[in-house]
């Protein structure tokens, strides 16, 4: 780790200050949203539009590497982020807002293609594990602290959009003075989704699935919170119980998933939470169940993707692992786009319970297909699963690939360590 350190630490810096920025900005937005009158829905637009930009900046990114290089558009986008958190604040209209939220995906995700591929670079095999860890640490722990940022100033004036843009601005300064060089750019085409459900249809319906719950828990989670009447305080409490399940629960999850047939933990992981889910908000909706509802389906969430991911890399090749899991990026980024509009328009309709109704019916479908699955094919062995490597649900198809690199080495390691006498 100290290599890692040594050698990226201004790469793991401004994305520590990036992630603050970016965890507090959807979290400001639905508390100022509420204080302009803007209706769930109206909300909901405005959360969804972030993950259309990141999913169109996943597949234009790498053409403008191409075309002009790493360093000038991480600067690029960089400052077009730190002009949106600024715009967001002079201009409180919700179509504004729309078309910021926009801009800020494709942003960030052009940000995190380049920062996973710098880190790539940077790493050698010994220490790509490590790198990836810390990349996660880094990113998890940036989004947890920003909710607290929230209660250093009022979501109705200037200060906190001031702060999220100082913080990105001065985010890219360390890794654009940094002397790394820029790495060479390459991805590996994702797979059709024909081919990708037909080698792995949990792997694919559950990656779909996902996506409506992070757009949910990631988008749509301040929303409710501003809509069931919640206080500053406990509104960066409810969004930071989120992010802290997901990393906390990665590692015993993962730990299951290398030695149990993974559609079965798949199955416990989504139909346990769900039920849990919904007996609580039947049963009350005291603040402090609130939260912890919030840490069960984001410590459920958080490495079920890891979890998809790893389970479709058990019926292919290695060489074809990145094609995969670039497949399955997109289908979690197609499913992210659509469900916090729909979701919001039920909130408005029905009540703000159809936020956590909406989560249950999303684990609630991943669990029923997954025991489906079970019954029509055969599980694979403990010892031919590939291994689980945690991947960060905001990362890109770069991080994706580079966790299947991972393990790909591991299970070679662990198949050579097997065979020696």
């Amino acid at each position: 780790m100290g290599y890692i350190l040594k050698n990226s630490w201004a790469l793991l810096l401004g994305m520590f200050l990036l992630m603050l920025g970016n965890g507090l900005q959807g979290t400001l937005l639905g508390v100022r949203g509420a204080i302009e009158g803007f209706s769930p829905t109206t909300m909901s637009w405005v959360m969804s539009a972030y993950f259309l930009g990141f999913l169109g900046g996943s597949r234009v990114t790498p053409r403008l590497i191409a075309r002009v290089g790493h360093v000038r558009v991480f600067a690029a986008l960089a400052s077009l982020i730190s002009a949106a958190f600024i715009i967001y604040a002079m201009l409180p209209d919700p179509y504004v807002w729309t078309a910021m939220r926009l801009l800020v995906g494709f942003s960030f995700s052009g940000v995190y293609v380049v920062a996973e591929s710098w880190l790539n670079d940077s790493a050698t095999n010994e220490t790509r594990g490590q790198a990836l860890s810390a990349y996660m640490i880094v990113q998890m722990s940036g989004l947890v602290l920003a909710q607290a940022l929230l209660n250093f100033g009022d979501p109705s004036n200037f200060l906190l959009f001031a702060i999220i843009s100082v913080l990105v601005s001065v985010s890219f300064a360390p890794i654009l003075l940094s002397v790394s060089p820029a790495p060479v750019f390459h991805t590996a085409k994702p797979m059709s989704m024909a081919q990708l459900y037909r080698t792995s249809p949990l792997g694919s319906v559950g990656a779909f699935m996902l996506g409506g719950i992070y757009s949910l828990l990631f988008g749509m989670g301040v929303v409710y919170a501003t809509a069931i009447g919640l206080d500053v305080g406990q509104i960066s409490t409810f969004v930071g119980a989120v992010y802290l399940g997901g990393v906390l629960f990665q590692y015993p999850i993962g730990w299951a998933s290398d030695r149990m047939d993974r559609r079965l933990l798949i199955v416990i992981i989504t139909a346990f939470p769900a039920a849990l889910l919904l007996l609580g908000i039947l049963v009350t909706t005291d603040f402090y169940m609130l939260v912890t509802l919030s840490f069960v389906a984001g410590g459920a969430a958080g490495p079920l993707y890891s979890l998809l991911i790893a389970h479709a890399n058990d019926y292919v090749k290695p060489e074809d692992m990145a094609n995969v899991s670039g497949g399955l990026v997109f289908l979690n980024g197609v499913g992210a786009v659509a469900t916090p509009v729909l979701v919001g328009m039920a909130m408005s309709r029905f009540g703000a319970n159809a936020y956590f109704y909406a989560i249950v019916a999303f684990m609630t479908v991943i669990a029923a297909y997954g025991a489906f699955r079970m019954t029509r094919r055969e599980a694979i062995p403990v010892e031919e699963m590939m291994s689980y490597t945690p991947v960060a649900p905001q990362s890109t198809p770069i991080a994706a690939e580079v966790a299947q690199e991972i393990a790909i080495e591991q299970f070679f390691e662990d198949d050579e360590s097997t065979e020696s006498p």
